[in-house]
């Protein structure tokens, strides 16, 4: 299954090696196939945090949908969570009003999509 890792150790290494060398879980391939799939079908949960943001920033729910559904992989600001073993990535994008957002998301192994926060950049 496409979001199936392994478990395992990272050995240490040193060099020049790329993101998915360095840990447990390689990065999600058509990450944006993926993530406009959950979407569309439903299949993600916002986390606390995110609604807490949403909530102060005033960003609704049909905008961070629009953004997942339209935007692009913003791949510098992917991070990688020793502590969870999961990538978390940036979907960048505009609503229908021109708003600028960022919404950072993860998988987890049931599978489903994570909403971690969501970011007016517009502001």
């Amino acid at each position: 299954m496409l979001l199936s890792y392994s478990q395992g150790l990272t050995p240490l290494v040193t060099g020049n090696f790329t993101d998915d060398e360095m840990t447990d879980r390689p990065k999600i391939p058509d990450l944006l196939e993926v993530v406009r799939q959950f979407a569309e079908d439903g299949n993600y949960v916002l986390l606390k945090h995110a609604r807490e943001r949403g909530y102060e920033r005033s960003i609704t729910e049909p905008e961070w949908l629009f953004v997942l559904r339209n935007g692009w992989h913003e791949k510098r600001k992917d991070q990688y969570d020793d502590f969870h073993q999961a990538w978390s990535y940036s979907i960048r994008g505009k609503t229908v009003d021109e708003r600028e957002l960022r919404v950072i998301v993860s998988f987890d192994d049931d599978p489903q999509m994570l909403i971690i926060t969501l970011i007016d950049l517009s502001s």
